[in-house]
């Protein structure tokens, strides 16, 4: 636990803060391609809304970025959110071997955030991880601003792997 004791502003990274229309084509491949997938990352481009609302958030919240990347992927992610100048924050990624579907792993890692601080907002693209997150009664908003990408849909809800 910290000793901030603002409310938290969670926030996803894919299609929510970064733009990953570039690097679909390794989903829609069979088999999946998910070394290039996630080695292609680092070169998302910023969401203008995503990154503006992040940044209006943390005026009176602490960020803290929840994504279904794989924790091999922390170095690049991290590097990225500095990159584009996003406020520092406890980033919250995938254990390596959990396939579990986004829904269930986020919101299970909402509600521990919420054992030890408010949590005001989660800021997400996955209609199935925003329902479940108002499901669980948090205030959710749906990040509406990237173009929806089916490959990516079905890597966080069937296969668990972003």
């Amino acid at each position: 636990m910290t000793s901030d004791n603002r409310p938290l502003a969670v926030f996803d990274l894919d299609n929510t803060l970064a733009a990953t229309a570039h690097r679909q084509h390794f989903l829609e491949r069979r088999p999946k391609d998910w070394e290039g997938f996630f080695a292609a990352a680092p070169d998302d481009p910023p969401l203008e809304e995503g990154v503006a609302l992040c940044l209006e958030a943390a005026g009176e919240c602490e960020v803290v970025y929840l994504t279904g990347r794989p924790e091999r992927c922390r170095r690049a992610t991290s590097e990225w959110l500095a990159g584009q100048g996003l406020p520092e924050g406890p980033v919250h990624m995938r254990r390596n071997r959990d396939f579990r579907p986004a829904r269930v792993t986020k919101v299970e890692i909402l509600r521990r955030l919420a054992a030890d601080r408010t949590v005001r907002v989660l800021v997400d693209d996955d209609p199935a991880v925003c329902d479940a997150a108002e499901a669980a009664g948090f205030r959710v908003v749906r990040a509406r601003w990237a173009e929806p990408s089916e490959a990516l849909r079905e890597a966080q809800e069937k296969e668990g792997r972003t």
